[in-house]
């Protein structure tokens, strides 16, 4: 296989010795593999990613764009996002199965000159391609008339002389500040968009809200658009293009000394009412507020809490015109977006951004959103057979994370897994979903 010499490990049980040594070929970590790959056929999404990619090599190539695509999706997605592991992986037969390739796989050499063969061009390509992936999906049940957005912003940690890279004084270390766009109602990942460390986390809100708003209208005219997001996009800019496109929203405030007044009597009455009856309060109220910044009033809805743990008080600025207490339930549903950043960095390890280049490191974020949404996918075919919902990396656990042996017959492969492992329901479930080819 063209590896190293096989090392051998010796254990010392009660019962006797036990050897341990790397050293069968056809052999996979990874039995479920061929399911990521069955959600990527469904998506046609590294197909899609690889016509946006410009093609650097001269002549006859050993590997096309597509299997290179899929060769570094498929490992995020199965946990091995450093580019080195395809040293030993470019040699597992089920990679190469599910790549498609016969022999070896790409090397890390080369799956690095894919990274730094784009450009902002084909960037900006690939987002459109993950957008469209998106609005696919979405209209399979029919054209939607309503879409919630929910933005947010992330940290990706840096570590070296990597362009955009800039030290963030709230979260205290050298970085990349991703801004990222969810469904708030199906967790689909929209976009992520890569930006310098030191942005604000509104900076170039406006823009990727204005390139999302107009790509749906355009799809699905006369869609009704509304937006979420926390205090960190807080900003002029946001609310008027939202009120000028016709955008509902409900954005978190940070607080000032003006609102706190204005929530003063609300937090008294809270105040009072724990202290006659020792029980935590929580009132909701509104106000009408003008910050300097703001053209004219707008609407903002007071949150005040009291209980042995002291007071709290919390702003949100919104067009909409539910209740207060349904508007601010509404809000803070959008703490849901938080699990699905969590899905995205944890399980697809969307902070290994460790190109040189910052479109190379752009063009691995949007690679890693490629893996978020494969796994998805395969987590939302399991919940429409009545499994509950997982995490990203609890799922690859249960379904993906299974030794086989790969057999190759006359005419056909042969895959034998652990007759032991917990996952085969699961298995059979997708095996048996409707609309499976």
């Amino acid at each position: 296989m063209g590896q190293s010499a096989t090392a051998t490990v010796s254990f010392a049980r009660p019962s006797g010795g036990i050897e341990a040594r790397f050293d069968l070929d056809q052999v996979t970590s990874d039995g479920g593999l061929l399911w990521l790959a069955e959600a990527d056929d469904e998506l046609g999404l590294s197909a899609a990613f690889a016509a946006a990619i410009p093609e650097w090599r001269q002549g006859p190539v050993r590997h096309p764009l597509a299997a290179l695509v899929r060769q570094r999706v498929f490992q995020i997605a199965c946990g091995y996002p450093d580019q080195n592991d395809a040293t030993t992986l470019r040699h597992d037969p089920l990679f190469q199965l599910s790549c498609e390739q016969a022999g070896a796989l790409a090397s890390q050499p080369t799956l690095s000159r894919l990274d730094n063969a784009v450009d902002e061009a084909s960037c900006a390509a690939l987002a459109d391609v993950l957008l469209g992936c998106y609005l696919a999906q979405r209209e399979q049940t029919g054209q939607p008339s309503y879409v919630l957005l929910d933005l947010d912003s992330t940290d990706d940690p840096t570590h070296g002389e990597q362009e955009g890279s800039a030290y963030h004084g709230y979260y205290g270390q050298h970085m990349y500040h991703p801004l990222l766009a969810f469904d708030g109602h199906t967790n689909q990942l929209l976009s992520a968009r890569l930006r310098p460390g030191n942005a604000h986390a509104s900076w170039d809100a406006v823009a990727e809200l204005a390139r999302l708003a107009a790509v749906m209208r355009q799809r699905w005219p006369g869609v009704t658009l509304d937006l979420r997001a926390d205090g960190g996009f807080a900003v002029p800019d946001l609310y008027a293009f939202c009120e000028a496109e016709q955008i509902e929203y409900a954005i978190g405030l940070i607080p000032n000394p003006r609102l706190e007044d204005l929530a003063a009597p609300l937090l008294a009455l809270a105040t009072a009412t724990y202290v006659h009856t020792q029980q935590p309060v929580r009132l909701i109220g509104e106000t009408r507020y003008q910050a300097d910044s703001w053209p004219h009033p707008r609407r903002v809805i007071i949150k005040v809490e009291a209980s042995a743990h002291g007071t709290n008080t919390r702003f949100v600025v919104t067009t909409r015109k539910d209740a207060p207490d349904m508007l601010y339930a509404w809000y803070v549903a959008r703490g849901e977006t938080e699990n699905w950043v969590k899905d995205f960095k944890r399980a697809c390890a969307a902070d290994r951004l460790s190109c040189s280049r910052f479109w190379a490191n752009q063009f691995r974020l949007l690679l890693h959103a490629a893996a978020y949404w494969l796994l998805d996918t395969l987590r939302r075919w399991l919940c429409r057979r009545g499994v509950g919902r997982m995490q990203l990396d609890t799922l690859r656990l249960r379904l993906i994370k299974i030794g086989g042996w790969v057999r190759r017959l006359t005419n056909q492969v042969r895959i034998h897994l652990a007759s032991s492992h917990p996952g085969q329901p699961l298995w059979a479930l997708l095996a048996t979903r409707p609309g499976r080819p």
